[in-house]
């Protein structure tokens, strides 16, 4: 793994799509990095890999959002071309969670939660505030959502 920022990495991609004249390429990464840039000036202060990393999951969540309304519309295509915008988003995203690494840290979570003491709806979100924090960027949180509802 690179010591490069994320950020650094995401420009490096923006000027090789430049080179290459890969438009839609370029246009994703000119719309990450515009959004990146935005939150910094916003809060006036660089933006670490895990928040760059939070908005990457953003737009990734909104693109997959998209493509479900586009594809019950019948617009096959401006799905697809959405589609490709998530491959993109997704090549600058942590590597993704293994299933026996989620399933042991939701146990793990679910184990911390009830020796506080939590139960019920309480407990959900508890343990769902552990799993963004440790599983932020590397696994659907949507998903995770399902899974624990059916441990609790």
């Amino acid at each position: 793994m690179s010591t490069e920022s994320l950020k650094t990495r995401l420009s490096n991609a923006m000027k090789d799509a430049m080179r290459a004249k890969d438009s839609a390429r370029l246009a994703t990464l000119r719309f990450l990095l515009a959004a990146v840039k935005q939150k910094e000036v916003d809060d006036r202060r660089e933006l670490d890999d895990a928040e760059i990393t939070a908005i990457i999951e953003k737009q990734v969540k909104q693109r997959r959002e998209s493509i479900a309304a586009f594809e019950q519309a019948g617009r096959t295509e401006t799905a697809e071309q959405e589609k490709a915008e998530v491959v993109v988003l997704q090549e600058f995203m942590p590597q993704a969670a293994s299933a026996e690494e989620v399933a042991a840290t939701i146990d793990a979570a679910v184990a911390e939660v009830a020796a506080q003491g939590v139960t019920g709806a309480p407990a959900m979100g508890k343990v769902m505030a552990i799993l963004k924090q440790k599983l932020a960027g590397r696994a659907d949180m949507s998903q995770l959502s399902g899974q624990v509802k059916s441990r609790l």
